[in-house]
Order: structure tokens, then sequence, then C-alpha cells
């Protein structure tokens, strides 16, 4: 057998990493290669069943019934088998045991996904181009107040609700100084505004919306309130109690960023924080790090907010010291990096580049 230098070994080795991890999906996982999930490295020893001991214990799990632990254990179990198979398809992130462990696939889509209709409406308003050539390498603006702390949407499909309202309370506070938390509650219980290109597509509180239906829907009603005064409580009130003299931010246009990357960075930048769509596949498992996965379907699923960008995400074997987003999500300080999630750059990974809405805010009378 003749020598292998040293630079085919380098392509190899990743190469038939993938090639093992897609080789033990089954076909019943063939749709986004769902789940992959790891335990915290030195744990490998440990029996499923202490691990599932560890995971009740660490987020307050409990089932009603010994049949509901029995049924809950088994997909623990399942998912420890993805685990391995997860981290060698992303081995730029750390995955592992995270809250959503004893869910299945569509347990978790339903819960806590809810970004539907899958595209963007035809007609939508195109952002206009911006210049690109003195972009700061990183950005966040964490660092200049227009974040407000992560928020939890529970198991409601709401995310598209907390995703128009993270870019909403960002350009309020561009245009006024004030960063203020708002009211997803409000887009839940009274946003039923659809696409006029596809039948059904309405947003549908905790069944699921579109970031850009709720800022048309906004723009109709006038604003939207504080948290304070419209609280969230993770559910469908059936009921809109939406009151307009508690209004203290408006919409005055929102369009649809070009799926240029550096585009994308120029709009944030300029515009604050923007609504994004992406697939949360690998998002239900993530901990730490930079996701770069090999292969992630982008057909999105899940709404979020992005407010920022890095240059320098290490990613060992392919994508060394390679620039990432920043992205903030809806399940709380618990998950991922105290709530956010960091994606690369450059590669659309995910979809994360292809559902990217920016909105501009009017200053109201009542604050």
């Amino acid at each position: 057998m003749g020598t292998v230098s040293r630079s085919a070994l380098l392509f190899l080795i990743p190469t038939l990493l993938f090639s093992a991890a897609v080789s033990d999906i089954s076909s019943d996982e063939s749709d986004d290669l769902l789940i992959r999930q790891v335990v915290p490295e030195g744990d490998d020893l440990l029996s499923a069943e202490h691990q599932f001991g560890l995971f009740k214990a660490k987020f307050g799990k409990t089932y009603s019934t010994v049949e509901e632990h029995d049924y809950r254990f088994s997909v623990f179990e399942a998912n420890l088998r993805r685990a391995r198979r997860h981290q060698l398809l992303d081995p730029s992130a750390v995955h592992g045991v995270t809250r959503f462990s004893d869910l299945t696939p569509d347990e978790f889509r339903r819960d806590y996904l809810g970004l539907k209709p899958l595209r963007l409406p035809a007609d939508a308003q195109k952002a206009p181009i911006l210049p690109t050539n003195d972009l700061p390498t990183d950005f966040d603006w964490r660092d200049h107040g227009a974040v407000t702390p992560v928020k939890d949407q529970g198991s409601c499909g709401s995310c598209w609700s907390f995703s128009a309202i993270g870019a909403l309370e960002g350009a309020h506070f561009l245009t006024t100084g004030n960063l203020i938390s708002m009211s997803e509650q409000q887009l839940v219980d009274c946003d039923h505004e659809c696409d006029p290109e596809e039948y059904g597509a309405c947003d549908q509180g905790c069944n699921g919306g579109l970031m850009t239906s709720a800022f048309e829907y906004i723009l109709k009603a006038g604003g939207v309130e504080r948290e304070e005064t419209y609280p969230y409580i993770g559910s469908d009130r059936g009921s809109c109690k939406f009151n307009k003299s508690q209004i203290v931010a408006s919409v005055s246009n929102f369009s649809v960023v070009s799926l240029d990357e550096d585009q994308i960075a120029a709009n944030m930048v300029k515009n604050g924080p923007l609504a994004v769509g992406i697939n949360a596949v690998f998002m239900q498992t993530y901990m730490k790090g930079v996701s770069c996965p090999y292969i992630c379907s982008r057909n999105l699923d899940h709404g979020v907010v992005l407010v920022g960008y890095g240059s320098a995400g290490y990613a060992p074997i392919r994508f060394k010291e390679k620039p990432y987003w920043i992205i903030k999500n809806s399940w709380g300080e618990s998950w991922g990096e105290d709530g956010y999630y960091k994606i690369c750059r450059g590669h659309n990974a995910c979809g994360v580049d292809s559902m990217v809405s920016t909105v501009a805010a009017i200053q109201t009378t009542t604050q």
C-alpha cells in the first residue's frame, strides 16, 4: 500500500467521519437529520439510566405515571444513541444532553418551533442595497444597549412572535434611545394576519406564524404594548386584550434583506437586530461553540433574532478561525450560550441567510 500524504489524510478524516455518521441514519430519520446528541465529555462509561437520572435532576423533570417515565426513558436512550452521530456532523460545536432530550423530533417541532409558511411572501418589500466597504470586523448589538434579556417561549410554537418583537425592540431603541421589553403575547392573541399568496398560511399563536406577517399586523393595529402591561403566558388565550392606549412602539415600515451576507451584516449594523428564520435541527442539542454542520436542511422552521457577528470563531478540522453570526433564541438563558446560538457565516448554514427581515420603528407619544 502506497504512502498517503498528510494533505490527503486531512481530507479523508472528516470525509470518513461524515460518511460514518450519515450511513448510520435510518430511513425514518432522513427528513432533516434530526436530533444528534452526545453525553458530556468523560461520561461515556455511565449507563443510560444514570444519565437519565442526572437529566431529570438537572432539568426538574417528573412524569405522572410509570408508563410515561419508561416511555421518556426510551426516547432519551434513542437520543443518546444518535449522540455521537450528531457531534460528528457538527464538530465545531458542542452537542449534549439538553432540556429537550426526552422529546421526540415531532414533539420538539410542535412545541418549540413554529415558523410558517416556510418562505417569504412573494410581494415582500426588498430592503435597499447598502454599502459594505466599511463594515466593522466584529459587531454585537448587546454591547450597544439594543437587546433585551433572553426570553422563554415555553412549550408554545410562538418563536415567530419573539423574533418579530426582538427586531422591533432593537429598532425602537435606535429611534428613541429607550430599550423596552415588548409584548409577544399580544401577537399570540391578536395577530391573525395571513399571507395573501398562500391559502391558510396565517399567524396562529402557538401554532406558528411568520415575522413579516407580524410586522404587517403591528402596522395595521397601530403598535404593541409593553411586556408588563400584556404579559406572556405561553399559551393561546383565545381572546385579544390589546389596549391601544398602552401602545409603546409602532412600525413605520419593514422589508426583507438580500441573501448576500454582507448585505445582511450591513442592514443589521445600520437598522438594528434582524428577524431571521433558521432550520433548528441542530439547535435541539446545541450547548456551545460555533455550529457549522456538514449538512443541514434549509427548510426553515424556527424564528430567531440576529444581533451580531464575530470574525473568528474557533472551529476544528474545517473552518479554523472563521466568522459566525450571533443569534438570540427564545428558549431561556439555560439553553445554549446563555440563551444564544453561534452559527458560521459564509455558508448559509441551516438556511440562516434565507429569510431575513428588517423593521423600522416610529417614536410614539405613550412611553
